[in-house]
């Protein structure tokens, strides 16, 4: 039989700095990190290890002697369950100041770079409500809470439509409300929710591979305009029907209800046919003047707001005189590429997904722009010296990679 392992308790400790991930951080006796959940720097407590490593700890805090002055009331229900907002029990000045800590230092100790001086983060006036697409799980056995495993009542109902537990990619945790995408998007949810369990649609099995609903997307743009995709498992049309009819009429407003059956063991859209049911098979988002289509597999900057700020910043550090040859990397539907379009020459997006870079090209017709081309395929293949020479050297290199970054 496999030895358990002993699990350390230090007390005393004080929450010193915050790590990536949400992870915050204090120091062992023996001076080793360990790596915390659930607090907040300033924070005194008493510590669990969970894990034990060659140099440091994971842990857990048992036990709070005071709190930090950092510290603000968590606005969710689902705080330190859901795992989506890890840092809401902290000041939002104090969620700035970390993250820019953690970027200086990615920047200069992990890529040993020589900075010069960074400008402050640039801060969302919204902390709520910000986020233009929400993506939620069904399950038939979501996650019970401590409160319902420690009570005697009976639980009949164990549907889920929420968010995957962290860690745990079969556990749903049902959410009520969700603080992250603006209204209808709750209502929307909830009501998917009721009317499915009300008409016997049942909900996905992630483990068993059973059951007729799987996902729902909520897309939402800054000019008013709502998408909904919902994912399902089985293809029962009379079912399908009645629940993507019940929406549309409940919700009058959605400008683009569609669906996608998909029989696959991962629930990811971006190989699937995605059908439309009613109204159009896009939405539009609005910026300074253009108009930009989005697709259900489009990617586009969450958060609408800080994108506007974030693609002026481009503009000005590209520092545009109307004369220069500008290349833009992974340019998605082309968004950066033709909110710069107006200060350059020329401007040049390439990207990977075929179906973006056509709606790049749409985007910049109705936009009337024509200082722009648009090229699709794999960075690392298409972006070498040949394209170059084919194309012009350019004098402003702009860069938007995915979470995984750049090729090398």
């Amino acid at each position: 039989m496999r030895k358990k392992k002993k699990r350390l308790v230090f007390e005393n400790v004080t929450v010193t700095d915050a790590a990536a991930k949400g992870k915050t951080i204090g120091k062992a006796p023996d001076g080793r990190v360990i790596f915390l959940n659930n607090t907040v720097p300033g924070d005194v407590v008493d510590v669990q290890t969970t894990k034990k490593r060659k140099a440091y700890f994971e842990g857990t805090a048992i036990n709070f002697h005071s709190l930090s002055d950092k510290r603000v009331d968590p606005v969710c229900q689902h705080f330190n369950v859901c795992g989506g907002c890890k840092w809401q029990d902290m000041g939002y000045e104090h969620q700035l100041f970390y993250k820019q800590k953690e970027v200086e230092n990615n920047l200069k100790r992990i890529g040993h770079l020589d900075l010069p001086e960074l400008t402050p983060i640039l801060g969302s006036e919204q902390q709520y409500f910000y986020r233009n697409k929400m993506e939620f799980s069904f399950s038939d056995s979501r996650w019970l809470t401590l409160d319902e495993i420690q009570s005697d009542q009976q639980i009949d109902n164990k549907n889920a439509l929420g968010f995957h537990i962290p860690g745990m990619w079969d556990k749903i945790l049902d959410i009520k409300k969700c603080h992250l995408q603006k209204d209808p998007s709750n209502a929307i949810r909830l009501e998917t929710k009721r009317f499915a369990i009300e008409n016997g649609l049942t909900f996905f099995n992630p483990r068993n591979q059973y059951g007729m609903l799987r996902t729902l997307m909520l897309r939402t743009s800054s000019i008013g305009e709502i998408m909904v995709l919902v994912q399902f498992f089985e293809n029962d049309k009379e079912k399908r029907e009645l629940l993507l009819n019940h929406l549309s009429k409940t919700f009058p407003e959605i400008t683009s209800m569609l669906y996608v059956i998909n029989p696959k063991q991962n629930d990811t859209i971006y190989d699937q046919e995605i059908i439309c049911f009613s109204g159009r098979d896009h939405i539009f988002e609005g910026m300074e003047g253009l108009k930009f289509k989005i697709n259900a597999k489009s990617f586009y900057q969450t958060n609408s707001e800080q994108a506007y700020e974030l693609y002026k910043i481009t503009r000005n550090f590209a520092d545009l005189k109307g004369d220069e040859l500008v290349y833009d990397l992974y340019t998605g539907t082309g968004t950066i590429a033709q909110f710069v379009s107006k200060k350059a020459k020329k401007v040049i997006g390439i990207e990977s997904v075929p179906e973006a870079i056509l709606d790049a090209k749409a985007n910049a017709e109705r936009n009337r722009i024509e200082n722009v081309d648009f090229f699709v395929g794999d960075m690392k293949n298409v972006f070498n010296e040949q394209f170059i020479a084919q194309n012009g050297v350019p004098d402003v290199i702009i860069t938007d990679p995915p979470r995984d970054g750049m090729h090398k």
